[in-house]
């Protein structure tokens, strides 16, 4: 009997979706060989099956069990390169996903993998360091910092140990890339990690995984066991020692500072700076914490030159950017495309517009602490500074789509209530500023607001957003002020009275 090459993600998303259920259906039948592989980020087309064909490989959409026969016999299948939500992309840091087994060693070499440690290990550390200046890579949080600069320091401070920590607590609400990565490339992010330690002559690292993420944590693991085998994880001089350590459940750990306590075992509070982690971080040792996108885009940098990084995207925002689409669009997904496209483009092209019988009512950009954009900003282009400029960020990639249902007034009680719950406690603006905010917000919510109650509301959030230790309470303020900014109308219909003097 010939048998057929199937392809299905084995990502999480995917799974959700009724790729896992479609494998246990599949999964004793003589006719097909099933490939588990990582995600394509189409989640809307999910479960999605693909298989070899002449021209190359085409895709099944949506796929149920009854499907099978269809495919077998290659009767209606897409060509992967004409589906328009992938081709009008530029993947850089996802051009292996949806083409290899996520945990093949082997398959990640022959696409180019590895590159770029072996010419980090043909390098001297300062040349290192100079490839990434030349690329004008910035950090893929919320700080965007250059990342050459961070390198820089914690290679000049001299001592006798030093650490690599990547930041993977992604609790950004509508972001997944950084899961995704360790689910799906898991050796991209470890390349990106020993090139790092390469360059600031660091011999541990830790990869701090979100509690809510168990799949990705167990693939870190074995990928680590597997380049350890390979000899991946030893240099000339030293050997380096990497460990997935999974966090407590905490947002606030995705603070530099906060994560750096709980990976040494204390409850995970924001700490003043400086000194700068780079400087004195895990254990008092200079420390470089980056998030898992970020480590992930170092591979390529090295491999292909920082002037080839730098090519792509805007004078201030270089390389790609990975976005993460949700809410009310029709197709919901993960985007990779050079900085400078505008968000109305992004929203339409990839998002493929409202989901059926949804009208568009504002959209929010870089998690729950970003601002919300009503239609009139969405030509705004997706870069740093544009950004920055209008008061937003961009944070890690996050874009969610709220339609004319969405009562703001609502969504705005539930952001502060978000920081209310999520505090450290560590400062006061923030601890008792979120709760105070919520109060209020609650009050004008109930239709018992006073006229005083906006103005306070403004007063707080300037409290907030220039005594707040960390960017929690500093940015909470943000999509409260622009929800009342843009839908001012549905705030002041709680107001009822003047309170009294």
């Amino acid at each position: 009997m010939k048998t057929t090459r199937l392809y299905l993600s084995n990502d999480t998303s995917s799974l959700a979706a009724g790729a896992g259920r479609l494998a246990d259906a599949w999964r004793e039948r003589p006719e097909i060989q099933l490939i588990r592989t990582s995600s394509r980020g189409a989640f809307f087309l999910e479960p999605m099956v693909e298989r070899d064909m002449p021209a190359g490989r085409e895709a099944w959409f949506n796929v149920t069990s009854d499907d099978l026969p269809r495919i077998v016999g290659g009767i209606g299948g897409t060509p992967v390169t004409e589906i328009p939500f992938l081709e009008q992309q530029t993947r850089v840091i996802f051009a292996n996903f949806g083409i290899t087994e996520p945990l093949a060693l082997d398959e990640y070499q022959m696409r180019g993998g590895l590159k770029g440690l072996a010419e980090a290990r043909r390098l001297s550390p300062e040349t290192i360091i100079e490839e990434l200046r030349l690329s004008r890579l910035r950090g893929r949080g919320g700080a965007a910092f250059p990342v050459w600069k961070k390198w820089q320091v914690a290679q000049q401070t001299g001592a006798e140990q030093k650490y690599v920590v990547a930041n993977a607590d992604e609790g950004d609400a509508g972001t997944y890339c950084d899961r995704m990565i360790m689910e799906g490339d898991p050796f991209r992010l470890i390349e990106g990690m020993l090139i790092c330690a390469r360059a600031i002559g660091a011999t541990r690292g830790y990869i701090y995984c979100r509690y809510e993420y168990p799949a990705a944590a167990r693939a870190m693991k074995f990928a680590i066991q597997k380049a350890l085998e390979a000899g991946l994880l030893d240099f000339d001089d030293y050997p380096f020692d990497l460990e997935v350590v999974v966090g407590a459940g905490s947002y606030v750990c995705g603070e530099e500072t906060a994560l750096l306590e709980s990976l040494e075992g204390r409850r995970g509070v924001v700490l003043a700076k400086p000194p700068y982690p780079a400087e004195s971080g895990l254990h008092g040792k200079p420390t470089i914490v980056s998030n898992v996108l970020t480590f992930a885009a170092i591979p390529n940098i090295l491999a292909n030159g920082g002037a080839w990084h730098a090519s792509l995207g805007t004078e201030g925002s270089r390389g790609t950017m990975v976005l993460q689409i949700g809410g009310r669009v029709r197709q919901p997904g993960l985007v990779e495309v050079p900085f400078g496209l505008p968000l109305r483009d992004v929203l339409d092209r990839f998002g493929g517009g409202m989901a059926p019988g949804a009208r568009f009512k504002a959209v929010q950009v870089g998690g729950p602490l970003g601002s919300l954009f009503p239609e009139s900003q969405l030509d705004i282009p997706i870069c740093y500074d544009a950004f920055a400029e209008a008061g937003a960020i961009l944070g890690h990639g996050g874009i969610v789509v709220y339609d004319r249902e969405t009562n703001m007034v609502e969504l705005a009680r539930h952001f502060m209530a978000f920081t209310a719950d999520e505090s450290c406690g560590k400062c006061t603006p923030c601890r008792v500023g979120s709760v105070r905010g919520r109060e209020i917000l609650e009050r004008i919510q109930s239709g018992q607001g006073a006229a005083e109650d906006l103005m306070l509301l403004s007063d707080l959030g300037e409290t907030m957003k220039t005594a707040s230790l960390c960017a929690l309470g500093g940015r909470a303020p943000y999509p409260v002020e622009t929800a009342i900014k843009h839908f001012g109308e549905e705030f002041r219909q709680g107001v009822k009275f003047t309170r009294p003097a």
